[in-house]
Parts: C-alpha cells; sequence; structure tokens
C-alpha cells in the first residue's frame, strides 16, 4: 500500500463511490416498484401437493367449460330495532332490487343471488360474484355494493366473504414501501446518533442500506417480472427490513474496525483496507449462515415460504456487497471527519496506540464479571433460558382465527362476525368438493351426513349451488356450508371427517378443497417443513462455524445456545401473545419464519464475537482471548443488535397479526441474544471449559497463555490491537 503511487490509492475509493452513487440513482427507484410485481393472492400461497391445491387446480377445468371464476362478496343485512324485530317481505324484496340492480356494473361477473332470511329471520344475506383480478378497483366495486345495500330500509348493511377479506388485506399492504421503508431508516438514525454521537457517520451507514435496498429491489423486480421468483406484500415487507437491518449490522462491525485501526495507522486507506481484511471473514460467515438458511426455505411446500428464500438470500447478498465496498470507499475517502465531531486520535506510536479493550469500561466490567465467576454464570443463565423455553410448546400455531388476522379493526371482520351471528358459521367459505359427474349424487349424500356440514348441493353453471349441476371433463362441484366459522378447529375437523366419507365413495375421486380445507393443508405442511427445514438450517449453521473457527465443540455449544434462545423467545412470545396481546394462536408460518430470522442472526453476533476471540486467543490465550474479544465487541454487536431489533420492529406498523408476531418474536429473541448469550452463556461457557473448547484447533493443544494474569491483564494491557493483527 505505501509502495502504490498517491493517486492509484484514491482511485479505487472514488470508483467505487462512483459506482455506487450510479447504483443508487438508477436503482433506487425499484424500491418504490416492486409492489407492482407483488401479488396478495393468497391461492397461490397453497401447498403444492396439497389435496385443497389439487382441488383447486381441479377448479380450472370448469371454468373452461362456462363456469366464470369469481370472488364472492356477501351482502349481510342486519334489522334496525332491537333483538324483538324480523325482516319483513318489503325489506327482502328491497334487498334483492338492491344488488340485483348490480348486475352488468364492472367487476361482477353475473346476476347476485336475491336475498335470503336467516333461520332467526333478523338478517338477510345476499352473493354477489365479482371478478377475481380486480385489484386496484376492488375498493371501488365494494364501496358501489355497499351504497345499493344501504337503500335497503330499517336495516344496517354489511360486506363479508372473500371479496372484502381481499380489499382489506389490499388496504392493510398499501403504502407500505414508504411508511415501512420510513419507520425503519428512522429508527436506525436514532439509535446511531445516540450510539455513535456523530452526525456524518450514522447517515452514511443508512446510505449504504439504502443503495444495497434499491439493488437487491431491482433484482428481485427483474425476476419477479419474469416469474422467475414471487413477491407478495409480507415478502415485501420483510426484504426492506432484512436489508436494511443486515446492512446496518456489518457496517457497524465494519466501522468499529477502521475506528480501532484508523487510531493505529493514520492512514485512512490503510485502514480501510486492514477493517475490510480483518472483518471480512466475520461479515461474510454471518450473511452465508442468513442466506443458506434463508435458501433452506426452498425445502418447503408453502410457496410463500419458497418465495422468501431466495428474496432473502438476494437482500442478503446486496447487504454484504455494499458493507464490502460502499462503506469501506467513503472511510478511505473522509478517513476521521466520518466521525465528526468525535474523532478518532492517532496513536503517538506503538508503545501508546489505544488499546480497543482499555475503551470500553462497562464491557470491561462485564467480562470481569464473567471471569469471576464462570460457572455460576452460565450455569444460572442457562437454566433461566430453560425455565421459559419449557413455555415454549404453548405457542399454538394452529392459525389465526379470521377475527385476529388484523390488528385493529377491520370491515371484513365484523362483516363476518355478523354473518355467523345468523347463518351457519361457513356461510361465504363452503367446502368445495370436486368428483366424478356419474357419482355426485352418493358424494353430496356423503357429505350432507357428515357431523358438522350444514348443506351440500352441486353447483350449476351460474357459480351457485342448485339447479343443473355444471359438467366439466367428467366432473362435478359440490358445495359443502359447514356449521362453523371457517377458520375454527371445529370446520377444520369438519373437513377431515367430510374427506374420510367423501372418499369412500367409490369411484368418485373426490377432492375437498375451499377456505377450511386450504387453512387445514397450510397448517399440516408447515409442521411438516419445520422437521425438514429446521435440521438442514442447524446444519449449514454449524459447517460454517466450523469451517470459521477451525473447532468441532465451539460450534455445537455456539447452535445449541442459539437453540436455547430461540425456544425461550417462544415461550416468553407465546404468554405475551395470550396475556397482553390477546392473539389465540399464530400463522402456521411464524414458528419457522422465526426460528430461520432468529436463529441464523443469532449465530450472527456470536460470530463476530468469536472470530474476534479466535484472534485475540492466538496472542494472549484462551481465556484472556475470551475476556478481550468480549470487551472489545460488547459495544458494537450491542448497537448491532439494538438496531436490527428496532428494524423488525418496524414491521408492527403494518396491522397484520402474522407481521406483528414475527417482529416481536425477532426483535425480542435478538435482544435476549445479544444481551444475554451472547454477553453471558457463551463468553462464560468457553472460559470454563478453557482451552479444550477449541478442539480439534492448535487453541486446545497450545494451552492457555497469560490464563494466569487476571482479568485486568486481559482487558487492560497495551499493544492488543497490535497483537490482534500480528495473529490475523
Amino acid at each position: 500500500m505505501r509502495t502504490t503511487p498517491r493517486w492509484g490509492r484514491w482511485l479505487v475509493p472514488l470508483v467505487l463511490l462512483i459506482v455506487w452513487l450510479g447504483v443508487g440513482g438508477m436503482l433506487g427507484p425499484y424500491a418504490g416498484k416492486l409492489g407492482e410485481v407483488s401479488t396478495n393472492d393468497q391461492a397461490a400461497f397453497l401447498p403444492q401437493s396439497a389435496e385443497s391445491t389439487k382441488a383447486l387446480e381441479a377448479g380450472e377445468a370448469f371454468e373452461e367449460a362456462g363456469a366464470a371464476r369469481t370472488v364472492p362478496a356477501i351482502v349481510v343485512w342486519t334489522v334496525d330495532g332491537g333483538g324483538d324485530a324480523t325482516v319483513t317481505e318489503a325489506q327482502q324484496k328491497a334487498a334483492t332490487r338492491a344488488v340485483g340492480g348490480l348486475a352488468g356494473r364492472p367487476g361482477v361477473v353475473s346476476a347476485p343471488s336475491p336475498a335470503m332470511i336467516s333461520d332467526d329471520r333478523q338478517a338477510m344475506q345476499a352473493v354477489v360474484p365479482l371478478e377475481p383480478d380486480l385489484e386496484d378497483g376492488l375498493p371501488e366495486v365494494l364501496e358501489e355494493i355497499r351504497e345499493a345495500a344501504r337503500s335497503v330500509p330499517g336495516t344496517t348493511a354489511q360486506i363479508a366473504g372473500p371479496a372484502a377479506s381481499q380489499a382489506d388485506l389490499s388496504d392493510a399492504f398499501a403504502g407500505i414501501d414508504g411508511l415501512l421503508l420510513g419507520v425503519a431508516l428512522a429508527a436506525v438514525l436514532v439509535i446511531l446518533l445516540l450510539v455513535y454521537r456523530s452526525v456524518l457517520l450514522p447517515f452514511l451507514i443508512i446510505l449504504g442500506s439504502v443503495f444495497a435496498l434499491g439493488l437487491a429491489c431491482a433484482v428481485v423486480y427483474a425476476l419477479a417480472d419474469r416469474d422467475v421468483v414471487r413477491v407478495d406484500g409480507q415478502v415485501q415487507g420483510i426484504l426492506s427490513i432484512l436489508v436494511i437491518g443486515a446492512a446496518t449490522d456489518y457496517a457497524l462491525l465494519l466501522t468499529a474496525r477502521f475506528r480501532e485501526e484508523i487510531a493505529v495507522h493514520g492512514d485512512r486507506v490503510a485502514a480501510a483496507a486492514t477493517a475490510v481484511r480483518r472483518s471480512f471473514g466475520a461479515i461474510t460467515a454471518s450473511a452465508a449462515t442468513v442466506a443458506l438458511g434463508l435458501l433452506a426455505l426452498l425445502a418447503s411446500d408453502l410457496t410463500n415460504n419458497r418465495a422468501l428464500g431466495p428474496v432473502g438470500a438476494i437482500g442478503i447478498v446486496c447487504s454484504v456487497l455494499s458493507t464490502l465496498t460502499f462503506l469501506p470507499a467513503v472511510l478511505a475517502l473522509l478517513g476521521r471527519s466520518a466521525f465528526w465531531p468525535s474523532r478518532p486520535r492517532k496513536a503517538d506510536g506503538a508503545s501508546s496506540a489505544e488499546d480497543p479493550a482499555e475503551q470500553h469500561g462497562v464491557w470491561r466490567r462485564v467480562a470481569a464479571t464473567v471471569d469471576r465467576r464462570p460457572r455460576a454464570t452460565w450455569v444460572v443463565t442457562a437454566l433461566v433460558l430453560a425455565v421459559f423455553a419449557a413455555f415454549s410448546p404453548a405457542l399454538s400455531s394452529k392459525g389465526v382465527p379470521l377475527d385476529e388476522i388484523f390488528v385493529g379493526e377491520a370491515a371484513s371482520v365484523s362483516a363476518q362476525e355478523t354473518l355467523g351471528e345468523h347463518f351457519p358459521g361457513g356461510s361465504g367459505n363452503p367446502a368445495v368438493i370436486v368428483a366424478d359427474a356419474d357419482r355426485a349424487a352418493q358424494v353430496t349424500a356423503a357429505a350432507e351426513k357428515t357431523d358438522g356440514v350444514a348443506s351440500a348441493a352441486a353447483i350449476s353453471a351460474s357459480g351457485r349451488p342448485g339447479g343443473e349441476p355444471l359438467v366439466a371433463d367428467g366432473r362435478v362441484q359440490i358445495s359443502a356450508t359447514l356449521e362453523d366459522g371457517s377458520d375454527s378447529d371445529a370446520a377444520k375437523e369438519t373437513v377431515v371427517r367430510l374427506r374420510e366419507n367423501v372418499h369412500a365413495v367409490s369411484g368418485a375421486d373426490a377432492l375437498v378443497g375451499g377456505y377450511t380445507a386450504q387453512q387445514y393443508d397450510t397448517q399440516e405442511t408447515a409442521a411438516r417443513d419445520r422437521t425438514v427445514i429446521v435440521p438442514i438450517v442447524l446444519a449449514i449453521i454449524l459447517l460454517i462455524l466450523v469451517l470459521l473457527l477451525r473447532s468441532l465443540l465451539v460450534p455445537v455449544l455456539l447452535v445449541a445456545t442459539v437453540g436455547l434462545n430461540f425456544l425461550a423467545t417462544l415461550g416468553i412470545s407465546a404468554l405475551v401473545f395470550e396475556h397482553l396481546l390477546g392473539f389465540s394462536g399464530t400463522d402456521a408460518s411464524v414458528p419457522l419464519y422465526g426460528f430461520v430470522f432468529l436463529v441464523a442472526l443469532g449465530v450472527d453476533y456470536n460470530i463476530f464475537l468469536m472470530s474476534r476471540v479466535r484472534e485475540e486467543a492466538l496472542a494472549h490465550g484462551s481465556r484472556q482471548g475470551v475476556l478481550r474479544g468480549l470487551t472489545t465487541t460488547g459495544g458494537v454487536i450491542t448497537s448491532a443488535g439494538v438496531v436490527l431489533a428496532a428494524t423488525f420492529a418496524a414491521l408492527m406498523v403494518i396491522p397484520l397479526a402474522f407481521l406483528v408476531q414475527i417482529a416481536f418474536i425477532v426483535a425480542f429473541g435478538v435482544l435476549l441474544d445479544t444481551l444475554v448469550v451472547r454477553s453471558l452463556l457463551v463468553p462464560a461457557l468457553v472460559i470454563d471449559i478453557g482451552p479444550r473448547a477449541w478442539w480439534p484447533s492448535v487453541l486446545a493443544r497450545g494451552g492457555d497463555a497469560g490464563a494466569g494474569a487476571g482479568t485486568g491483564a486481559g482487558t487492560g494491557a497495551a499493544s492488543g490491537t497490535e497483537s490482534g493483527s500480528r495473529s490475523g
């Protein structure tokens, strides 16, 4: 570096900066365009091999035979005037005329059904069949239906059914690009300003994160536009959070190392190059655990899980690329000015260089506490985590009821509740049976006699039950209305019984689908995915740790501690969700998403810690290496953990239970891992085991150099940075 011409030493950083400014200018807008290629059609995210998916695919033949594919909007009227009031004949006729007048309107596929009176005669319902691909036009169509329904005197009108739920879901994701990104970046900015007390550096780190997000969104946009990957609102939101959080974490690690190096060398270009070289292994290993952990989701049978895998991995790769190129270039050009108004001091000489272990009083005291009683520290910490982990089985992942899907009030939810009070619970979301036409009568009879089924009838060409059945490729569709709410456990049990009964009809080749069957199949598939993907992720993480740390025992310990942290987080989440947030259950995918994010990201901090510990241990012995590594990395890793927790917590601005649950699990779990597992449990374990923890590395055979020097030597000796540099 010293022999390179002066202009050559500045050329590479300058070129990298220009390239990234071009990336930001050209590709940045794609962060706002990703919604153009995303879909919130839940039918596209079903288990591929499930019976409900096969029933849905079989239904395509009926569309080709002339049956229009529709999304029903169910208008439900309740009579004003209290519990004794009942529907009059005039009101029923007015309701039928009101919805009948919608026929032929844009978005309405065919004539709505006549108004039907409930058994208690206190409510009416009518089905308005809508086009399935209205997208942005759906709110306007629903508003037309609502205005028409309100014309019925003496009643209150609401809209339930899949169309209303779809509109509320789209509304929940409306403005996700700007709102979510703004909240996440604001949280990161505030935390960085507080931690670094620097004006310029936080903006540089955020700028690198935004560049990484723009590049990731552009790549994902191009792939989604060509149907290589699939994106929905959830995947889109998680991508933004993941890139911002990961890029900031990696930037904090690199920046901390640059600050150490520039205090020693004084040469900004040399300091930037050395910082990249020293942190490259930890950053790339950390990124590999997250990216490969996400790619393990490709083994899932759920389409939305598989969609998140490559999209998330692309985001992580772009985060690393920005951290290792854009940020070093800026730091090399700015030097100490990047930390203004708090600038690292240049050392007067090698002997007086700032020792990183001397600069962190709080973490020096934490290290001393761990060193005094390592066994008591890790035993007590592990027991506390185990107590919380014991509550993890209480976290139900059987799905979120319809009335809990949205956080806060949602018009479709309250309408569905009203519908369920006066009509069979499954009204609007019936089970759909596809069977051979010559066995239709037997299948219908088998469905009707199933416990939990209110009624069953073949579907006609109009798309409604009753009348002449529509036959396509020798098959018919039968609608079975369930007695219980379509999202209830009782309804799912009815689907199991229904399948047993219709499958028993010889020669019918019956398939049972519909909303409840889809929820049941998703739940069963999610359970299968956990048994397959969890071992894959753990194996990937273990292999990366073995290669990075060149040890077998330490990687096993790290994986075990991160796993314990995950179970403890699930246990705490079970208590918080039920007793504080009022959730009766979680989405079937929440535990798997939580595992992939929390375990992969949790290992990140242990990688940051243990890679530095190994570096220090090569010069000072295992015990002193742990103490010095904990002291020098404590501040930056804690800052990174707080930043990542804050970015994931930003997902709570989207009013969907699924994302709120994911946000809490990851944010709380990251903080628990950062403040407890990485700070107390892991260092205490490694100190207690001693050099044997590094088996079969050379550290296990080399004894514990400096073991008798005491804590002060481990955390206060001079020349620690240069010793670490020589051992690199």
